[in-house]
């Protein structure tokens, strides 16, 4: 008996005996409290119903390998290699970067909890088991191409939200999903370059779905918080794993298509989605926060800033806030 085990068998969200639970899976009832423990490590709240058994708070429409393959685009299944759905894992970045795959072909890690997700600068990313997508689709390009640092802003979430979910949502230089002033999930791209000239690209999506409210606060330090989609939404969102493959889907056709596109064929649609775009900012450097006013982005994704004393920056990297109007 595992939890893994338990929690498919909650996942429904009714109410289960404890003694049928027993029954099913040959253990004692104890034995099944220890497992609904490790249920809450994974942030769940699972109700115990004196006299009737336990029930989630909430139903999880779990993730499963075959039927996130089933919905992948014809061009996506043929570069596919692997394709990993865990309950839990520390990382699905790291569990990509760990081993390349061949060049040209798309390796998909989907994890329902991580023990060590990442933002930006090694900021902690976490969030209950199945409120969220923790998703990273790696490749190998066979050279390097030309404008990789501009990869990230390339990165097409805002089509597939747009496409499976109806939603318009902004984009915070460098990576951050902006709805409402909220921050909805974020990018981290990272990469090995290849002794022989390649490099190993493994993008990672995390996109908050359905948050317990009091946890918000605790996923962003912006003024306003963190949101998910079904908040945004006003309602039920869409099935996670149809938004897991719309996801892949985009990922596969930007990865196959950048060698030779580049960053122009994506500059259109960051540009439409810019949340930064005109507003006051401040930049924190290693020598002194710089304030200034966001222009936008340049051809090569690079961030503009006009600063007070009127110098325009060109800003590669950087951690970027917006400035209080206050």
């Amino acid at each position: 008996m595992t939890a893994e085990r338990l929690l498919r068998a909650l996942a429904d969200g009714r109410t289960h005996s404890g003694e049928a639970l027993a029954r099913e899976f040959g253990i004692t009832r104890a034995a099944i409290w220890k497992q609904v423990a490790k249920l809450a490590d994974w942030g769940l709240a699972v109700d115990a119903v004196p006299g009737e058994g336990y029930r989630l708070a909430r139903p999880i429409d779990l993730l499963e390998a075959a039927a996130l393959e089933a919905l992948l685009g014809r061009e996506t299944v043929a570069h596919l290699g692997r394709l990993e759905v865990f309950t839990e894992l520390p990382s699905t970045n790291r569990h990509l970067l760990a081993n390349a795959p061949p060049a040209g072909s798309l390796d998909v890690c989907v994890a329902e909890f991580q023990t060590a997700g990442r933002g930006r600068r090694g900021r902690r990313w976490n969030a209950p088991l199945g409120s969220g997508i923790f998703l990273s689709v790696g490749w190998q390009f066979a050279e390097m191409p030309a404008e990789l640092a501009a990869l990230t802003l390339a990165v097409g979430v805002r089509r597939a939200l747009k496409r499976v979910a109806g939603l318009d949502i902004a984009l915070k230089w460098p990576n951050d999903l902006v709805f409402d002033e909220r921050k909805l999930g974020g990018i981290l791209l990272e990469l090995a370059v290849e002794a022989q000239g390649g490099s190993h690209v493994v993008a990672g999506i995390g996109l908050n779905i359905a948050l317990p409210p009091e946890l918000m606060p605790q996923l962003s330090d912006w003024p306003r918080g963190a949101v998910d989609l079904t908040t945004a939404l006003g309602g039920e969102p869409p099935p996670r794993a149809a938004l897991v493959a719309a996801l892949v889907d985009g990922l596969a056709a930007l990865f196959a298509e950048y060698p030779a596109t580049g960053f122009a064929a994506y500059r259109s649609d960051w540009r439409a989605g810019d949340f930064l775009r005109g507003r006051a900012v401040r930049l924190d450097e290693a020598a002194g926060p710089v304030t200034g006013t966001a222009l936008g982005i340049d051809a090569d994704g690079a961030l503009l800033i006009e600063t007070q004393g009127g110098v325009r920056r060109r800003v590669v990297a950087g951690d970027v806030s917006v400035r209080s109007s206050a």
